[in-house]
């Protein structure tokens, strides 16, 4: 199973630097729509329903204090199977050309976040895990 590290470098690979609201989103797409496809999650690494939308925070620890991101130095490329680049290929030509605002507002709309967070006003902190079994539940509707 890949990392939450090989997706980020690996999106960072295909796209080039970006801000880092729109990684973690195009990581969380790429965990949901994977799990929805294979049905099996992507990577282990939990995705939390914070504020600002959906975010890992494994990666953020390794991009807290910064706005955009470049390139990964932790993950390998090559740790990631046909199967899983695939998926991140798809979500790549989906989602890839929007913004980070973008993507937040539509994760927004979304169930899987909406219910992790319970009814939380906007803004208000929240840890609470956006599990692969919603993510499946809900872009499986779709």
């Amino acid at each position: 199973m890949a990392s939450v590290h090989d997706v980020a470098k690996y999106v960072l690979q295909e796209k080039g630097g970006m801000d880092t609201w729109k990684l973690q989103k195009l990581v969380y797409y790429s965990q949901a729509w994977h799990t929805t496809w294979v049905k099996t999650p992507l990577f282990p690494e939990q995705i939390e329903a914070w504020a600002n939308g959906p975010v890992c925070p494994a990666l953020y620890q390794h991009h807290k204090h910064r706005f955009r991101v470049q390139s990964w130095d932790l993950g390998s490329v090559n740790d990631l199977t046909k199967s899983e680049r695939k998926s991140i290929d798809v979500v790549l030509s989906h989602y890839g050309e929007m913004s980070g605002v973008t993507l937040r507002e539509m994760t927004h709309r979304e169930a899987p976040w909406k219910d992790a967070r319970k009814g939380l006003p906007p803004g208000v902190s929240s840890n609470e895990v956006i599990t692969p079994k919603a993510m499946a539940k809900y872009y499986g509707s779709l």
